[in-house]
């Protein structure tokens, strides 16, 4: 490393020079001990061994913790995994059409803990034209649904399905979740629509992943299919 007058060394000359030449400390091992750097942890001055030492060991801190995440990550999986199956296992039970839309709700309300469900299925067959989950359902709120090329998530603001659910003023994250055939996120039009609100303005939120979502509308639908007019 070589310089002059004009331009004297700096730092990052210093740091490249050590960064390109590997045996340097090799070469000056007696300056491992020699250095002195500043602790983060305190004023005290430690060695360079002894900082490399506290690098390591926080970089193992922060590895321990992203295991620990992908843990606990793990096991919520699971457990939505398993309350994803009951729910549609006891769909399958379910022999009436006319209770089917009913018992959506009510095991999505159970089986993940969310405060308010409602559901409203249109183009259904005539025997089931007089049903309050038949009933009730603008042509603008058949439009919007069909709209929706994935479930909205976030505040209520003011949507006409928001109406559908028993009390209205504890509805403050909602989750509209079109019904439509095959993929949820697809757009055909829709033939009903899920929704889901809870008082926590948190619990729906803007930009909040929509895979479960989407799955769960994707399993409602194909249940519903056997209601709709042929």
């Amino acid at each position: 490393m070589k310089t002059d007058g004009m331009n004297p060394i700096t730092e990052d000359d210093i740091a490249n020079y050590l960064a390109n030449t590997p045996d340097f400390f090799a070469r000056h091992a007696q300056l491992l001990a020699a250095v002195q750097l500043s602790s983060p942890h305190g004023t005290r001055a430690v060695s360079l061994q002894e900082r490399q030492a506290e690098m390591l060991r926080e970089k193992i801190k922060a590895l321990e913790h992203r295991l620990m995440d992908m843990v606990r990550y793990g096991n919520e999986n699971v457990i939505i995994a398993d309350r994803l199956h009951r729910w549609a296992r006891n769909l399958f039970q379910v022999q009436s059409g006319r209770a089917l839309p009913a018992t959506i709700a009510a095991e999505i309300q159970n089986q993940f803990m969310v405060p308010q469900v409602a559901i409203k299925v249109w183009d259904v067959d005539s025997r089931y034209g007089a049903e309050v989950f038949a009933e009730g359902v603008s042509e603008d709120a058949k439009s919007f649904a069909s709209s929706l090329t994935q479930p909205y998530c976030g505040v209520n603001s003011g949507f006409e399905a928001v109406n559908w659910l028993d009390d209205t003023a504890m509805a403050m994250s909602v989750a509209l979740i079109p019904l439509r055939e095959g993929s949820a996120s697809g757009t055909g039009p829709a033939f009903g629509m899920l929704v889901l609100a809870s008082p926590d303005p948190q619990r729906f939120q803007s930009g909040m992943g929509t895979d479960f979502l989407e799955r769960i509308a994707e399993l409602a639908s194909a249940a519903l299919s056997r209601l709709r007019a042929k």
